[in-house]
């Protein structure tokens, strides 16, 4: 079993930043990918970013890519999400999830595990 905590949403402003995080627990975490992943009211999840086991490899939504970065540290077993230049299309709950294979992949329908969201509200 796999146990994903994830921290860090909340309100900002447009152009403002934040940063997510998501503490694993319960694997070796350093063994598989990490993916991030949002949720809008009213609409399906949808892919945000992941990561390969050793952090090598990263994949990004095109909405988000060079505002994002996506990182990990394996010894705090914990995935990070940085959040620049923020939108309000940017609201949503996002959710860590992982994969239980080394490589990331951008398939929701890959992940067995995932956390149980926080909240990101950007305003105007």
């Amino acid at each position: 079993q796999v146990q994903l905590v994830e921290s860090g949403g909340g309100l900002v402003q447009a152009g403002g930043s934040l940063r997510l995080s998501c503490a694993a627990s319960g694997r070796t975490f350093g063994s598989y990918a990490m993916g991030w992943f949002r949720q809008a009211p009213g609409k399906g999840r949808e892919f945000v970013a992941s990561i390969s086991w050793s952090g090598y490899s990263t994949y990004y939504a095109d909405s988000v890519k060079g505002r994002f970065t996506i990182s990990r540290d394996n010894a705090k077993n914990t995935v990070y999400l940085q959040m620049n230049s923020l939108k309000p299309e940017d609201t949503a709950v996002y959710y860590c999830a992982a994969r239980l294979l080394r490589a990331a992949t951008i398939d929701a329908n890959d992940y067995s595990y995932w956390g149980q969201g926080t909240q990101v509200t950007v305003v105007t």
